[in-house]
């Protein structure tokens, strides 16, 4: 064999230029292990790939009896193979037949060998399939030659997933990675989308193994490993992520990560063999994931995953890409895969070539799933292990009407699919026919149905919906996306092209809903134990009454002549409504005395978001002009549940009773005193949740544009009198299962629900 130093890249030379050669798979296969053996000295090279069902298949050989090629087959975990296939680590063995794993293959002649050394052939962590050398003599293996094969393998585990070498496999049989699986989540933005894998954070592939000078690459590790480090740190001291949760977590998981002593050594082992600065960080990867992923111990498992992102972070680091994939020449259909994502960095993206979005993070209630609804995006979250399952460019499909994403489907489905979302347009273009006609039910009680907004990319939505009106404007996301805090002028410019662009129709501007989980990067804010009931909505700009006044005179600046609705968020106690109306007067007092525009009109309501405001719903109305429902955040606080927390999502229905019956309670107050109410929540958006509202008398509603035609046909189909009589029936009794009630009165009086 050739010095240790020169062997490896001798081999893997030779090998890029079998696989650049004329020839079938099995040809060029054929040609690997005659070169393999011949420059390790052995008298046996073979290669096995791992079939889909586990089992392992002799694909080539140079020693054994050629027509055991596609004829030997071992279960899975069967013989030294199936071993090395199961633990994911090589075996060197100087008398390989009394190993008890040892299976004797009387078709391979292999008896006259006796020493063995196989390595796994991994890619990204999962085993493809195992490659062997053999000799006479028997003997262990001395450590550069481990080191060479395993390196060799890394090589050999790019050419089997290709397409090229899958090409000498059986017919109609895929290697392992290549299987079609399906991943549930939840639904973010409900849609239909089929289209190609775009990995937001994109993943490094390593194509130069070894290293020209092996002291360089040494150090470029180090530098890769300083940066990694510093850009933790500086992570950790930002202002936006300063407050508790599971982000926190990670990234202090990943502090302890970066300052590992045995990762660091298992790196600093590998560059030392000869590869490549990617080269090294990809092995000890394939090596800790391989082990990690067949460990039953669910805890190292989740361990590995932090180690496996803060790898591609590292590999970043050392090809210098550091961005997202927003600026790639994008397929016109992607599926944005990711780990997290913010709404600003979703906006990045050429919106005309984004199909779908799958994150592993996020609920239904995040600001990206905010900006996917906003941009029409099919959109699921929590999607558990979706960046680890999937390559870039794979077929996927989104099926944000269930929850579920199809990974590398196949034909059968993707007909399917494409039938489904053919009906879905077709379902669409049915609702854009409604969407001149008055929300009208049966009975003749006029719905007003609005949209909620909150980025000047929604505004076309008002018109091509055909909505009423702007029921909710979340001017917080604005803030959110600006790198620095959005002075009065520029606020006001903002505001006012909302106004112009709804005309006639009306906007209600909730005033900034910040703290909790929306947080500012140029504002300090201290770190909170339960952020969701912490320092923020009203309760902060109250305390910061600054920036309270600036926001209002930028609102009164863009109304200027025309009426403005503003509502506050988290309202507790009617004394923190008059506090904020007192401020409103004054800035109006201002505007007077010094001659700045103004509205003509200011209307100020109360969101109804906090469970203490339904024991004084008379005081409140007594001195709001109007009230809105944040049902997200009212439904989160009565069942003490986070919305956001996937183990939550099925402890509670919005169509329980205590929803319900507090919904009746709000509606009731506001009619004593005539006085508008809305709902503005996720409530809204669902058909028969909205039908609900109406069957507790309410007539205005605010949701996601792409909810409004479902809304609206359900609308034009319903006798509001009647359920409305059927529900006050339903509250005073204790009806165990209020939802089953809806689905069979919507049966009975053929309400359209949107599912056919």
């Amino acid at each position: 064999m050739p010095p240790a130093d020169q062997g490896p890249m001798i081999l893997i030379r030779r090998l890029r230029q079998i696989m650049a050669e004329r020839g079938t798979g099995q040809e060029r296969l054929d040609r690997i292990v005659r070169q393999i053996a011949n420059l390790m000295v052995a008298e046996v090279c073979s290669i096995y790939v791992r079939r889909q069902d586990g089992s392992l298949e002799l694909f080539a050989t140079e020693g054994l009896n050629h027509d055991a090629v596609h004829q030997t087959h071992m279960k899975r975990g069967e013989g030294l193979v199936g071993l090395i296939a199961e633990q994911a680590e090589p075996v060197n063995l100087s008398e390989a037949q009394t190993h008890p794993a040892f299976s004797f293959r009387p078709e391979t002649g292999e008896e006259v060998y006796h020493s063995f050394l196989g390595v796994p052939v991994l890619r990204s962590g999962n085993v493809l399939g195992v490659l062997v050398v053999q000799n006479r003599t028997p003997r262990h293996y001395i450590d550069d030659e481990v080191e060479a094969l395993e390196t060799t393998a890394m090589v050999l585990a790019e050419h089997l997933a290709s397409g090229d070498v899958a090409g000498a496999l059986g017919p109609g049989q895929t290697a392992a990675t290549t299987r079609p699986g399906v991943v549930k989540g939840q639904v973010l933005s409900e849609g239909i989308a089929l289209g190609h894998v775009v990995l937001h954070e994109p993943r490094v592939v390593v194509k130069t193994l070894l290293a020209d000078d092996p002291e360089r690459e040494r150090a470029r590790l180090d530098a890769g490993i300083e940066t990694l480090r510093l850009t933790i740190d500086d992570m950790l001291a930002r202002r936006d992520l300063a407050g508790p949760g599971e982000h926190r977590e990670v990234l202090e998981t990943y502090r302890l990560f970066a300052h590992d002593s045995g990762w660091i050594n298992r790196l600093q082992e590998a560059v030392g063999s000869g590869l490549t600065a990617e080269a090294v960080v990809e092995r000890v990867r394939n090596d800790t994931r391989a082990r990690m992923l067949r460990k039953a111990d669910a805890y190292w498992r989740e361990r590995f995953r932090d180690l496996d992102d803060l790898s591609d972070r590292l590999l970043r680091i050392l090809v210098g890409r550091t961005g997202t994939a927003a600026g790639d020449a994008l397929p016109d259909d992607t599926i944005l895969v990711a780990r997290g994502m913010g709404p600003a960095e979703l906006l990045d993206y050429d919106r005309t070539k984004v199909r779908g979005l799958i994150i592993e993070e996020g609920g239904a209630s995040s600001h990206v799933a905010i900006v996917a609804k906003a941009l029409g995006i099919a959109a699921i979250g929590q999607a558990e292990r979706i960046v680890e399952s999937v390559e870039p460019g794979d077929a996927v499909i989104v099926d944000a009407e269930s929850g579920e994403a199809h990974l590398r489907p196949s034909p059968e489905v993707i007909a399917a699919y494409a039938d489904k979302a053919r009906f879905r347009a077709k379902r669409q273009q049915r609702y854009q026919g409604l969407r001149d006609q008055p929300a009208v039910t049966r009975d003749g009680t006029r719905i007003a149905l609005n949209i909620n907004a909150g980025l000047l990319v929604d505004i076309p939505h008002l018109e091509e919906s055909g909505a009423d009106g702007i029921g909710l404007f979340r001017t917080e996301l604005e803030f959110m996306l600006s790198p620095n805090i959005l002075l009065k002028d520029k606020q006001a410019s903002i505001y006012r092209r909302i106004i112009e662009a709804a005309g006639d129709r009306p906007v209600v501007f909730r005033t900034l809903d910040i703290g909790g989980d929306k947080l500012l990067p140029y504002l300090r804010h201290d770190k909170e134990e339960n952020p969701a009931m912490g320092w923020r909505a009203i309760r902060m700009t109250l305390d910061r009454s600054a920036l309270f006044r600036a926001q209002i005179r930028a609102l009164l600046k863009a109304a200027s002549g025309r009426d403005l609705r503003v509502m506050l968020p988290m309202i507790t106690e009617p004394s923190e409504y008059v506090r904020a109306r007192a401020i409103v007067d004054d800035e109006l007092s201002m505007a007077a005395r010094f001659g700045w525009p103004a509205a003509a009109r200011i209307y100020i309501g109360a969101m109804i978001e906090v469970p203490a405001l339904l024991m004084q719903l008379d005081r409140l109305f007594a001195i709001a002009d109007f009230a809105s429902i944040g049902s997200n955040d009212l439904v989160q606080f009565l069942f003490a549940a986070d919305r956001n927390n996937a183990r939550l999502a099925g402890r509670y229905d919005s169509l329980s009773l205590p929803v319900l019956r507090a919904l009746a309670q709000i509606v009731a107050a506001s009619e004593r005193h005539d006085k508008p109410v809305t709902l503005c929540g996720e409530m809204a958006g669902r058909p028969l949740e909205a039908m609900a509202l109406l069957g507790v008398g309410m007539r205005s509603v605010s949701m996601a544009p792409a909810s409004l035609g479902p809304v609206k046909a359900m609308v034009l189909s319903l006798d509001a009198a009647k359920l409305r009589r059927r529900m006050t029936g339903w509250l005073a009794d204790d009806m165990s299962d209020p939802r089953a009630e809806l689905e069979r009165f919507a049966a009975e009086e053929r309400v359209d629900l949107g599912r056919t």
